[in-house]
Order: structure tokens, then C-alpha cells, then sequence
């Protein structure tokens, strides 16, 4: 994660956008006298939202931790996949 300056933010708006975008990293803009911001691309946006939602109830929580211990303790199945 990149830290910069509102000044320079502003300076080069177009290039940190295309950055956060293109890196698919997130820039922390501080500023002086208030509380620093961060950029994030939309994919990312929708990516955090998408999961908090998922996170959101309890037992689909559950279902996912419990879901994830069985493919990292070699449960699942690969499979091929069939081209359209």
C-alpha cells in the first residue's frame, strides 16, 4: 500500500487512479488536518463488499470457515473445466 500526500494526490489525480487500478494496490492519501483516505479501485470496492456481506451471517460465516478448512486439509475435488 502506497502512502502519499493530498498535494501530490492532486498533483498526479490521473496517474494514482490508474495505479490503484492497474496495480490493484490501494494508496493511503494523508492530509494535514484531518483524517487520512484511502483509494481503492471499484473491483476492490465491490470485492470488500461482496465478502462483508457473505460474513454478515453468522452461520454462512461458518459454512465458509468450515468449507475452507476441508479444501486446505485436501477436501474437494479438481475438476476440468468444459470450455463453451
Amino acid at each position: 500500500m502506497d502512502v502519499i500526500s493530498y498535494s501530490d494526490a492532486r498533483k498526479n489525480l490521473k496517474d494514482v487512479m490508474d495505479r490503484v487500478v492497474a496495480d490493484k494496490n490501494h494508496v493511503v492519501i494523508t492530509r494535514q488536518k484531518a483524517e487520512s483516505v484511502v483509494m481503492l479501485s471499484l473491483s476492490d470496492w465491490n470485492a470488500l463488499e461482496e465478502t462483508a456481506y457473505l460474513l454478515a451471517s453468522p452461520a454462512n460465516a461458518k459454512r465458509l470457515r468450515e468449507s475452507i478448512a476441508d479444501f486446505e486439509e485436501g477436501g474437494g475435488t479438481e475438476r476440468d473445466l468444459i470450455d463453451p
